[in-house]
């Protein structure tokens, strides 16, 4: 394992054999701290089959078949000019429903079972923490689980709907929305501020599978005064500088080896 660490604003990359024991020393911190706070992006995600955004090959980078590009039609204001392309695309592309936790979930879920307190931040909307067994957990961009209708306000769960089509309220007809945080919209105000004093009381930050480029999460590790801090994800950031640990591995592989 790659360990690459912060002292005195420099990075001193690390052998072999010195980042086992860099490695050994996070392991311990890790163990010692008594609040854990995990803020994890897309890279969480993809050894689960869910492709990620902004990676060379992530979605935003591929041709979209719909003649604009899938970032537009992730916006609000696409939603509701063209429903049936945005559910079209939304069903087949944003929906997984093989997707299953990977080791990075399970990891995390499992070490908040050992009695740790972490909490997990997350920027998915796939709902594979809790399947995982994570308690803690802070959807910051809202889940493909859960479904609201426009006009009644009526909840419903993934499993109530038909994944097709523009799925109608069966109380009042009106367009079912997912709760998830499209461009143009605003994050939940609720979920953002506990997130937030989970990352401002915790004493141990891990950030995991995000470049930290989208706001205004990518802004939440600004509020992090604790103890230290560690950032994993295969591709370096622009970030990287402000961590104490930088590692540049797999996700899943480096939350097992942590937390193991």
């Amino acid at each position: 394992m790659r360990v690459l660490f912060k002292k005195r604003t420099l990075f001193f990359f690390k052998t072999y054999n010195n980042g086992m024991v860099e490695m050994t020393k996070i392991k311990k911190e890790i163990q010692e701290a008594k609040r854990i706070v995990f803020l994890g992006g897309a890279g969480v995600s993809t050894a689960s089959g869910i492709p990620d955004f902004r990676s060379p090959q992530g979605l935003y980078h591929v041709q979209s078949k719909y003649g604009v590009p899938y970032e537009v039609m992730l916006s609000h204001s696409y939603w509701e000019k063209h429903p049936d392309l945005f559910y079209d695309f939304y069903w087949s592309t944003m929906v997984n429903l093989n997707a299953k936790p990977n080791k990075a979930h399970l990891s995390l879920a499992d070490f908040e079972k050992k009695g740790h307190h972490i909490a997990v931040l997350t920027q998915n909307i796939d709902g594979l923490h809790t399947e995982a067994g994570s308690k803690r957990v802070y959807e910051l961009h809202g889940s493909v689980k859960r479904y609201t209708c426009v006009d009644c306000a009526h909840h419903f769960q993934l499993e109530d709907l038909r994944p097709s089509g523009i799925p109608l309220c069966p109380e009042c007809g009106g367009i079912i929305k997912p709760d998830v945080t499209l461009y143009e919209e605003a994050l939940d105000e609720d979920v953002l501020l506990s997130a937030l004093n989970e990352i401002r009381f915790a004493d141990f930050m891990i950030v995991g599978g995000t470049s930290l480029n989208v706001y205004p999460v990518a802004g939440l590790i600004d509020y992090f005064s604790g103890g230290k801090s560690l950032i994993i994800n295969k591709e370096p950031t622009a970030k990287d500088r402000e961590f104490d640990y930088v590692i540049h591995e797999d996700i899943g592989k480096t939350l097992e080896e942590l937390f193991g």
